[in-house]
């Protein structure tokens, strides 16, 4: 089956508009965005919070779960999806020292259909080595794919959401200059060395490259300027 028609019959069926009806009940016929009264029952929207795909549909802890779903109007709807004139994209550079929690912060804030700019996963995926391990004879290759999506995201090109683009960037007048260049919000890791060290000795990824990864965070903290 297609992608749509799979989560058209998820949709259609009856065990969605028994739980459909029951938060309705439950809940009663308002918003839970905006508080708004949605007057006919018709109109009012069981928003998935985690978005369904053909992969997790049929997993009924997130497709069925009440604490996963949200009753909405239509403009908070179109706004949560970006449709309709709320399709402003928001750019986020995510910086910080080595093992300060970058991927994870991303992780854990990205939606679906969000774009995700960072040199480890290059690396992952143009040598098919683990992010950790990043062999220089291929720098040139994943900074020109690096730098072409960063002017993707300078320049709103494509369909994307929102932008992540993690890194260090300990250099505040290059950090800046990439923010003003992106219209971008910093985010920033917060995490001491003394901090880093610690989550480096119980990595297990990088348990064979610790002194390589303590001279990373080392070189970070020495060149790092507010």
């Amino acid at each position: 089956m297609a992608k749509h028609a799979i989560l058209k019959t998820f949709y259609a069926s009856g065990k969605w508009r028994k739980l459909r009806l029951m938060l309705i009940n439950d809940r009663g016929p308002y918003c839970e965005q905006c508080g708004d009264l949605i007057t006919e029952s018709i109109n009012i929207i069981a928003h998935h919070k985690i978005e369904l795909t053909p992969e997790n549909v049929k997993d009924y802890n997130i497709s069925l779960n009440p604490d996963l779903i949200e009753l909405v109007c239509f403009d908070c709807h179109n706004k949560e999806h970006k449709r309709y004139g709320y399709n402003q994209k928001h750019v986020y550079i995510v910086y910080g020292p080595p093992l300060s929690g970058k991927h994870t912060f991303v992780k854990h804030n990205m939606k679906r259909g969000d774009i995700v700019v960072d040199m480890d996963m290059l690396y992952a995926a143009v040598s098919g080595l683990p992010g950790y391990d990043k062999p220089d004879k291929l720098f040139s290759n994943v900074i020109g794919i690096h730098n072409l999506l960063i002017d993707h995201i300078k320049t709103r090109y494509g369909k994307w959401n929102n932008a992540w683009v993690i890194g260090g960037y300990a250099d505040k007048h290059k950090r800046d200059k990439l923010s003003n260049d992106l219209g971008a919000e910093l985010v920033y890791c917060d995490m001491t060395q003394e901090e880093c060290f610690e989550r480096l000795l119980i990595d297990e990824d990088r348990k064979y490259r610790q002194e390589e990864w303590k001279s990373y965070i080392v070189k970070w903290f020495n060149t790092y300027t507010v």
